[in-house]
C-alpha cells in the first residue's frame, strides 16, 4: 500500500485504549494502522517522527464565537486567526453559532456565517443555528436539520439583544427537534433574577468598591442552576434532547446527573476556564478582562467539574472562545454591565485539559482524548468521520509531547488578542505537529497551513 504521509512510532491515543504503532495516511484519509509501514510502503512516503509522543485525534471545539458582533463591537479572532490559533492548539474541527440579528431569518444568518469562514478557515468548520424568534424560526428547522445543521440553540437570556427564548419556545422547539432528530442547546441562566439582580447592584457606590467582582455579586450559582432545572423539565416531558452549554456550577453538575439516572436525555460541557480559573480573579486590578457569561465561580466548582468529567456527566471541554482586545475590555469604564463577555480560548484549550487533567491524574489520557476529541464528535454527528484515528477516517491528526512544556505569552500565538487569561503558565500538550485531513498544518509548533484549506462539515445525529 503506498502512502503519503507515515506517521510512524507514537502512542496511538482513543478513548478506549493506548496503542504503539503507526499510522499511515493516504490523501486526507487515514487508510492503515500497523507497525512497521514504511516498511511496506516501498518508499515515497513523508515520515514523521512520533517516537516518545502521543498521537491523538485532532480536538474538536463544538463552542466558538468567531468575528462575533456582541456588546457593542466584534469579536478580535476571526476565522483567519481564530482557526490558526485552534491548529497550534492541536484543534481540528470547530463549531460556531450563526445567530440571526434583528428580523433576519436562519437561511440569512447561516449565509452570513458562512461567508465568515469560507476562503479563511485553516481547519474544518460547522455551525449550530440559533433560533431567537420562535415564531419566525420554528417553521425552518427540518429544512436545516435535512441540509447537515442538526444542532439549534436557544439563549434564556439576552433580552435586550433580542436572543431570548422563553418557555414557550423552549419547549416548542424541543418537540419540533425530537419529530426531526435534532438537539437544542441551551445557554441556561435565569434571566428575570438576574436582571433583578444586575438592577440591585448597579449603582456608582457599589461598582467603586467592587469593579468587576460584581459578576459574582449578580450571578450567583442558583441563577444556573434554576435555569437547568427548567431545562431537565421540557426535556423529560417532550422526550427532546438537549445540550446544555458552558455549564460552570457544581450545582449544575449534580442536577445532570440526577437527570441522566432518570433517563433524561440530556448532557451538559463545561468550559476549559472554568476549570482552572475561578471568580478571585474579578478582584485583580484587571478583573475586568476575566469577565465572561456565565462568569467564572468558586474552588468547589471546579472540583465538582472535574469530578464530572471523570465521571460522565460532564460529557466535554469546549472554550465558549469570543476574544475582546484590552482595549475592548476597556469598554466597561467601570461598568460591570459594559464589559464584553468572552475570552480568548483556542490555543489553550487541550494544553489546558492535558495540564490540568491527565498531568494532574485527574484525567486519563484516553479520557483527555474522550472529553476533548472523540465524545464531542459523536454528540455533535461528525463520528467517525472525526474525533477518531481508525481507519476510513478524516486523518485529523494531533501530536503532543508527554511532558514538554511552554509558557504562554500572547506575543507568540497566533490570536488577534494583547493579553491571555494564561499568560505566563507552562502547559504541556501543545500541537508538536498537528494534520487536517491529511495536510500537515502546524509543523515543531509553528503554523504551516493555508486559508480555505477548511470545509464545513455536515451534520447528522440519526
Amino acid at each position: 500500500m503506498k502512502f503519503d504521509t507515515i506517521i510512524k512510532g507514537g502512542k496511538v491515543v482513543s478513548a478506549t485504549e493506548t496503542t504503539l504503532t503507526d499510522v499511515g495516511i493516504r490523501g486526507e484519509k487515514v487508510v492503515a494502522i500497523g507497525k512497521n509501514l514504511a516498511s511496506a510502503n516501498g518508499g515515497g512516503a513523508e515520515i514523521v517522527d512520533a517516537r516518545g509522543r502521543y498521537v491523538i485525534p485532532g480536538g474538536i471545539d463544538v463552542h466558538v464565537h468567531l468575528a462575533l458582533p456582541f456588546c457593542g463591537t466584534t469579536s478580535a479572532d476571526d476565522y483567519d486567526s481564530g482557526t490558526k490559533a485552534a491548529a497550534c492548539g492541536g484543534v481540528t474541527s470547530l463549531i460556531d453559532f450563526a445567530i440571526p440579528y434583528g428580523e433576519e431569518t436562519l437561511q440569512q444568518a447561516v449565509d452570513n456565517w458562512h461567508e465568515k469562514a469560507e476562503g479563511k478557515a485553516c481547519i474544518d468548520y460547522a455551525f449550530h443555528v440559533a433560533i431567537t424568534k420562535w415564531d419566525k424560526h420554528g417553521k425552518d428547522i427540518k429544512k436545516f436539520i435535512d441540509k447537515g445543521y442538526p444542532t439549534f440553540k436557544q439563549f434564556m437570556i439576552y433580552e435586550r439583544e433580542g436572543w431570548q427564548s422563553d418557555d414557550r419556545a423552549m419547549y416548542a422547539a424541543l418537540e419540533t427537534l425530537k419529530a426531526h432528530g435534532g438537539m437544542l442547546l441551551v445557554h441556561a441562566e435565569s434571566s428575570r433574577v438576574l436582571d433583578l439582580l444586575i438592577e440591585r447592584h448597579h449603582n456608582k457606590a457599589e461598582m467603586k468598591k467592587h469593579g468587576a467582582y460584581l459578576h459574582t455579586v449578580t450571578r450567583p450559582n442558583f441563577v444556573e442552576a434554576e435555569a437547568i432545572e427548567r431545562v431537565i423539565h421540557w426535556t423529560r416531558v417532550t422526550g427532546g434532547k438537549t445540550f446544555v452549554v458552558h455549564m460552570s456550577t457544581g450545582e449544575g453538575a449534580d442536577l445532570i446527573k440526577r437527570a441522566q439516572a432518570d433517563g433524561v436525555d440530556i448532557v451538559a460541557e463545561t468550559c476549559a476556564q472554568y476549570l482552572v480559573l475561578d471568580d478571585e480573579n474579578f478582584k485583580k486590578k484587571d478583573g475586568h478582562m476575566y469577565g465572561t457569561c456565565p462568569q467564572l465561580k468558586k474552588p468547589k466548582d471546579i472540583k465538582r467539574l472535574w469530578k464530572g468529567l471523570q465521571d460522565g456527566e460532564v460529557c466535554n471541554v469546549s472554550t465558549d472562545t469570543c476574544t475582546f482586545t484590552t482595549k475592548q475590555k476597556a469598554m466597561w469604564k467601570g461598568d460591570f454591565t459594559k464589559i464584553p463577555m468572552g475570552m480568548p480560548g483556542l490555543e489553550t484549550l487541550l494544553p489546558l485539559v492535558y495540564t490540568f487533567g491527565v498531568r494532574k491524574r485527574r484525567l486519563t489520557v484516553n479520557q483527555f482524548v474522550d472529553k476533548c476529541c472523540t465524545n464531542p464528535a459523536k454528540l455533535m454527528g461528525m463520528f467517525p468521520k472525526k474525533g477518531t484515528i481508525r481507519v476510513g477516517s478524516d486523518a485529523d491528526i494531533t501530536i503532543i509531547h508527554p511532558t514538554k512544556t511552554r509558557k504562554v505569552d500572547w506575543r507568540k500565538m497566533e490570536t488577534n488578542c494583547d493579553w491571555s487569561p494564561f499568560q505566563g503558565w507552562n502547559l504541556a500538550g501543545f500541537a508538536e505537529q498537528t494534520f487536517s485531513r491529511g495536510k500537515q498544518i502546524v509543523k515543531n509548533y509553528k503554523f504551516c497551513g493555508e486559508n480555505g484549506h477548511g470545509e464545513w462539515i455536515p451534520r447528522s445525529l440519526n
